[in-house]
């Protein structure tokens, strides 16, 4: 009879282990599936706002009579908010990095990196010595560190997908910005 009772409490055991095994592999799986599905959703919601991505002077000139900043969005200086910044700043940095996932893409141009250097002056904006630091050392053609400056926003957005791992060379960087004429 003993014997009887301690094979159905080990028989138990195997079944509630195996039960909860099994609903937590069910979880995983689905937390990985709705993490795709969000990724997936930026990513859709980042090309539609994105256009072309590639700019002339002819057209940042364009903008500025259309009332527009030199991102072609109506966003004035004064209404920059970190949001606006971090996603100026990196999508301007994917044209020099090395990055499993990319969503979006502004020319990294010199009017653009002028005008964000000019509204910090103006905004008041929680990361701005990051965004100063990063925005000075572009203007001076430095982009030694652009995957750390990547990252950097990238973290400030709580990025989980597409963390910069190195820096392209430049026939690299020029095939990114024909891709994305």
């Amino acid at each position: 009879m003993t014997k009887k009772i301690i094979g159905f409490g080990i028989l138990g055991i195997f079944i509630v282990a195996g039960v909860a095994g099994w609903y937590a592999q069910k979880t995983v799986f689905n937390s990985e599936a709705a993490e795709a599905a969000v990724a997936s959703d930026a990513k859709k919601e980042a090309e539609k706002r994105e256009g072309s991505g590639t700019v002339s002077l002819e057209e940042l000139s364009a903008y500025e009579e259309e009332g527009k900043n030199p991102f072609g969005q109506a966003v004035a200086g004064s209404e920059m908010t970190d949001d606006t910044y971090q996603e100026y700043i990196h999508w301007m940095s994917h044209q020099k990095v090395k990055a499993k996932e990319k969503w979006g893409y502004y020319e990294l141009h010199p009017k653009r990196i002028d005008w964000l250097l000019e509204e910090l002056e103006q905004t008041d904006v929680t990361h701005e010595k990051v965004y100063r630091e990063i925005l000075e050392k572009w203007k001076a053609e430095d982009f030694s560190t652009v995957d750390e400056d990547h990252n950097r926003i990238w973290r400030l957005q709580d990025g989980s997908v597409g963390k910069a791992s190195g820096i392209l060379s430049p026939d690299e960087e020029q095939a990114y910005i024909e891709q994305h004429k």
